[in-house]
């Protein structure tokens, strides 16, 4: 019964990130230590401020990422469309969870060729687990992934700790940096390496820009905590607490951002990881992302209604704008050059 229970899997993973106990992790992005130096004089008019960036070479209205999500096939479906559809009327980029069910062909989840139908003009981002790099996937996979949805690039997502304390999980991790270099080299495609709630280090990330990753999601600690989420799943005593001894294991996000940033200075950096509302994307964006990503926040409008998700996104937006008014930041780029009061670098 393994497809089922990769569904079954799925959709736990969804009803528990939903809880409410799950909603304060253990571990803290490092956001709140992150203070901007108000200007009561910003000398610029709200409406002024111009949030519009580009991913790829893609314009966005905003620099948000509507990050990966997943969940039971049914329930699954219902989600992504949604996601899109926000993220068209938005100009977001989106980015979908694992296609590892769709490509292995037990169903859909609504990644298939609808999706792009939803989100015609924004950029949209594959997904498969690095794991699978090393359980026999490779080049044409990845161009499924790819195809299946007419994506603009593909994230390769990074998931050890995950792995480790999941019954059913992947062990084999050895050689999977030369993997993603041969894909990054052949799949035409640009290819992001992210990170599942633990983050990426400044060294990892230079390494991985040097085999031709084209972007770093630092998905650090301080939001979902796999190990945690994977502990709620756990009959046996033992094996529940030792994946809660790892539920505050990793980077903080907001350390991970700046760390990635000064080792790989001209790589695209999303900020992910515990991004609750606008004023951490700003945090993010000034540590040195070139977007912000969020998921969970996200996840009870999206389980909702394409309006609900709207009305998120459009909250966020809105608190960004206000971060950037208040800092005197016309644009993103003053932003990412805006003061700090002492100490608030994190």
């Amino acid at each position: 019964m393994p497809d089922a229970d990769i569904r079954s899997r799925k959709g736990d993973h969804l009803d528990i990130v939903l809880r409410p106990k799950l909603a304060s992790p253990r571990v803290e992005s490092g956001f709140d230590a992150v203070r901007f130096e108000h200007a009561a004089l910003p000398e610029l008019d709200l409406d002024e401020v111009d949030l519009s960036t580009a991913l790829f070479g893609l314009p966005l209205r905003a620099p948000l990422l509507i990050s990966s999500m997943t969940g039971g096939m049914e329930r699954a479906a219902r989600i992504n469309e949604r996601l899109a559809e926000a993220a068209e009327a938005l100009g977001l980029a989106l980015a979908v969870g694992s296609q590892r069910i769709a490509l292995e062909g037990r169903g859909q989840g609504g990644l298939d060729g609808s999706l792009r139908r939803l989100a015609p003009s924004v950029p949209i981002l594959a997904n498969i687990g690095g794991a699978q790099l090393l359980a026999g996937w490779g080049l044409d996979e990845a161009r499924r992934a790819v195809d299946m949805i007419e994506a603009d690039a593909l994230i390769v997502h990074l998931n050890p700790l995950q792995e480790a304390v999941q019954p059913e999980g992947d062990r084999r991790w050895r050689g999977l940096l030369g993997a993603i270099e041969a894909l990054a080299r052949d799949l035409g495609r640009p290819i992001v390496a992210k990170e599942v709630g633990n983050g990426i280090s400044g060294r990892l990330a230079r390494r991985l820009v040097e085999a031709g990753v084209g972007a770093i999601d630092v998905a650090g600690a301080g939001g979902t905590s796999w190990a945690a989420i994977e502990a709620e799943r756990l009959a046996d005593p033992g094996a529940r607490a030792t994946a809660l001894l790892f539920a505050d294991w990793g980077i903080p996000t907001a350390r991970a951002i700046a760390d990635v940033r000064a080792a790989c200075p001209d790589a695209v950096v999303i900020g992910s990881g515990g991004v609750r509302h606008g004023l951490d994307a700003a945090r993010a964006i000034r540590l040195g992302a070139d977007l912000a990503g969020q998921a969970a926040a996200a996840l009870p409008g999206a389980d909702q209604s394409t309006d609900a998700v709207v009305a998120h996104f459009s909250d966020v937006i809105a608190q960004l704008r206000i971060a950037c008014f208040c800092t005197g930041s016309l644009n993103l780029a003053a932003l990412r050059h805006a003061p700090l009061l002492e100490g608030g670098e994190g």
